[in-house]
């Protein structure tokens, strides 16, 4: 990723993480359906509306979306203490600045809860470094309870983790993939799958995902890492914005993962200035669930 900017939410000017035959960069616009599709779309919903959990301006006093930094292999490592899942994560050190953004930050200084992801880019060294509920301490270090150190060039993409790990996700998968960027999509075309959530998911995962997070064993439930894709029968609407035609697009083409429980049919980004939120939630939001389609799941793994 040597052509990435420097910064909170820089552009990667073109540069993809991992390989193009990556899970997360493959074109799945032709692969088969889930027998089962039906009723796991249907246990997301089939009304509701696509929801962009990411945007411009404040919400609740912070930022909306995930926010994330690029910084250079100069970065100095600060020292991290796992204070939940330290078996499952990957060690430190990481190149955390003391000042890196963290999703749900207020502007004012006030304290906040939540899940604190922390989001790191080393650009020259092509690792991803992502914390869960990150606190900075004095004297640069940082508690979290997981992290997770992800390898941008290859497809070996967690060299240190395990199948049945989480990261600082519940899936176990990368967050930085699958955030939708304006960067990206202000240019009309997003080339890689995206980041979802669901509100009831099963106790089970597909690859590339590796960790579940659920106690239900229904068979109409999500598992962690099931892959969604709008339908090649829906058409995006000319009018349009270019960034709301290139969210949908990428929908079609590379699909969209279950990522997290959460709220159903949110979409995973970065917050940024220049998205127009009321754009983003009417187009958004005027496709339903009933307009997807699961690609048939290979490799279940139940827990």
């Amino acid at each position: 990723m040597t052509t990435a900017a420097l910064g909170v939410g820089a552009p990667l000017n073109g540069s993809l993480p991992f390989p193009a035959d990556n899970a997360w960069n493959r074109d799945i616009s032709q692969a088969p359906v889930d027998p089962n599709s039906a009723n796991l779309i249907s246990t997301i919903g089939l009304t509701r509306g696509l929801h962009p959990d990411f945007g411009s301006g404040l919400y609740e006093g912070a930022p909306i979306g995930i926010p994330y930094v690029v910084v250079s292999g100069a970065q100095a490592k600060a020292t991290i203490r796992f204070l939940a899942y330290g078996d499952e994560s990957d060690p430190g050190p990481y190149p955390v600045p003391g000042n890196a953004p963290i999703e749900g930050q207020r502007p004012d200084g006030a304290s906040f809860d939540g899940d604190r992801h922390v989001l790191v880019i080393d650009r020259d060294n092509n690792r991803l470094y992502e914390l869960y509920r990150a606190f900075p301490q004095t004297g640069g270090a940082w508690d979290a309870d997981s992290g997770a150190v992800f390898r941008l060039d290859s497809n070996t993409v967690r060299p240190g983790g395990q199948a049945g790990w989480t990261s600082a996700d519940a899936a176990g998968l990368p967050i930085f993939p699958g955030l939708v960027r304006y960067d990206e999509a202000a240019t009309g075309a997003i080339r890689h799958a995206l980041r979802f959530t669901v509100r009831q998911s099963r106790r089970a995962y597909l690859p590339p995902a590796t960790h579940a997070a659920s106690s239900s064993t229904d068979p109409n439930r999500p598992p962690m890492g099931m892959r969604v894709r709008l339908k090649a029968s829906y058409a995006i609407p000319a009018q349009f914005s270019t960034e709301s035609r290139a969210i949908l697009q990428a929908m079609k083409t590379y699909g969209m993962l279950v990522a997290d429980n959460g709220s159903d049919w949110y979409i995973s980004g970065a917050p940024d200035p220049r998205w127009n939120n009321d754009k983003l939630l009417s187009e958004l939001g005027s496709v339903k669930g009933s307009q997807f389609e699961v690609v048939k799941m290979e490799g279940l793994v139940t827990q």
